[in-house]
């Protein structure tokens, strides 16, 4: 019974294949539940370059601050590979962050029953996970001894929710080459302010969480990964009920892979968690269906989330502070793929889990969040599988074959119309949304 205001980004190689079934999706809802979505669709990235000779044309950033939010397929491709770095679609990604205010990277990956023959990792490694192998020791009390309900522990697998900052670091440092071009650099700066309000968002989260939270950084080299290590010790004095760890990043790396189920939220910098959300996301079976949110500061409107867990809700649920609306830019943590774009093979449901998050922490919507991560999981009962995820799963019966982009997206749509959250399983399941 609202109207909603959404930028579309299709973007580049597989988005704006990824983008249509996420709009049918969310089409499909409006219908559902009595709410209307406008799109805005605005050019960035590849496509932007070849039709306006900039990677971020003038208008599109101002066009997506008038919206709620910024949906966003995937940007970048072989093709502008050879142009000027300030040229290059991926500075279309750093200038919206930057411009829309959007720091706080919440990049969720859980290991979903359905994809368990996804996972590349043994039984072995999957079983409960013993406390994180800290460089400095436990460095606060431990959690409460019942975390929330509807959150997956340890023995499921791993559920784990990275907490990258977004708008500072080696990516918006100074950078440049010698006059000859044989010598280059980057700089990474972070100040406190920076580290402080991405910390915090990642101390929510684990409040509604496991209560864990383990900080990533390299500050037995690097001078900014002091400050982000004193400004967490300063911070999760606010947050008593929080177990906090610090891991030196190839440690996290290594540990990641060797006992995942450790990990409860992992809070880190631009250039780490980077890196380490794309090794988790491996870990879950595919890319392809892992969401993301990229969130700015709260708007100071509730969206009336419950105070506590129902049971059947997913494990980050209340991660913000105070519940409150904030706008939000949402994108599938996968790439443009251009070896698949036009070939109908590309997995759309980070896609469209994406757009869940987006009707959760931008829109206050979270029914019609459940709804859609409830036909997810009705479709991935049902055995169906993109070539992504049909190549590795083998078990009898499970796994009718490969379909496409578009048939997968359609299912959803189905599932959701035949009201998805009774005909997902029964039992409650932590989807990826939510790490």
């Amino acid at each position: 019974m609202g109207e909603y205001r959404i930028a579309l980004i299709p973007g580049d190689g597989i988005g704006p294949e990824v983008a249509a079934p996420a709009i049918d999706v969310l089409n499909a809802v409006g219908k559902k539940f009595g709410h209307g979505f406008t799109f805005t669709a605005l050019a960035a990235g590849g496509a932007a370059i070849d039709r306006y000779g900039e990677p971020l044309p003038s208008g599109v950033l101002e066009a997506a601050k008038d919206c709620g939010a910024l949906l966003l397929g995937a940007v970048g491709g072989p093709k502008w590979d050879t142009l000027p770095g300030d040229k290059r679609p991926e500075r279309a990604l750093l200038a919206l962050r930057k411009g829309l205010g959007v720091f706080a990277n919440l990049r969720p990956a859980a290991l979903l029953p359905q994809l368990r023959d996804a996972c590349p990792l043994k039984e072995a490694v999957l079983a409960p996970a013993p406390p994180v192998n800290s460089t400095a020791g436990r460095a606060n009390s431990p959690p409460a001894k019942d975390p929330p309900q509807g959150t997956a522990g340890a023995a499921a697998g791993f559920d784990l929710l990275i907490v990258r900052e977004l708008t500072g670091g080696l990516y918006f440092g100074d950078r440049g080459r010698s006059a000859g071009g044989d010598s280059a650099f980057d700089t990474e700066r972070y100040s406190r302010r920076e580290i402080e309000r991405v910390l915090r968002v990642g101390f929510e989260a684990a409040l509604r969480r496991r209560r864990k939270v383990t900080v990533v950084d390299k500050a037995n080299v690097l001078e900014t990964s002091r400050l982000w290590r004193e400004v967490a010790q300063d911070t999760m004095k606010d947050y008593p009920g929080v177990a906090t760890d610090f891991l030196y990043v190839d440690n996290a790396a290594m540990q990641l892979i060797s006992c995942p189920g450790q990990f409860d939220v992992i809070i880190t910098s631009n250039l780490f968690g980077d890196i380490l959300s794309d090794e988790a996301s491996v870990l879950t079976g595919s890319i392809g269906m892992l969401p993301s949110a990229s969130l700015g500061a709260p708007s100071g409107k509730s969206t009336a989330v419950p105070a506590e867990d129902s049971g059947a809700l997913p494990a980050d649920t209340g991660m913000i502070s105070g519940a409150t609306e904030r706008f939000g830019m949402y994108e599938p943590i996968h790439g443009s793929a251009p070896d698949i774009a036009g070939k109908d093979m590309a997995n759309p449901l980070g896609m469209i889990l994406s757009a869940a998050m987006m009707l959760r922490y931008s829109f206050g919507l979270e029914g019609e969040a459940l709804a859609v991560e409830g036909a997810v999981r009705a479709v991935l009962d049902r055995g169906l599988r993109t070539p992504d995820i049909a190549r590795w799963s083998g078990r009898a019966g499970q796994n009718r074959g490969a379909v496409g982009t578009r048939e997968m997206g359609a299912a959803v749509v189905k599932a959701l119309e035949e009201d998805a959250d009774a005909a997902g399983s029964s039992a409650p399941q932590t989807l990826s949304p939510h790490g």
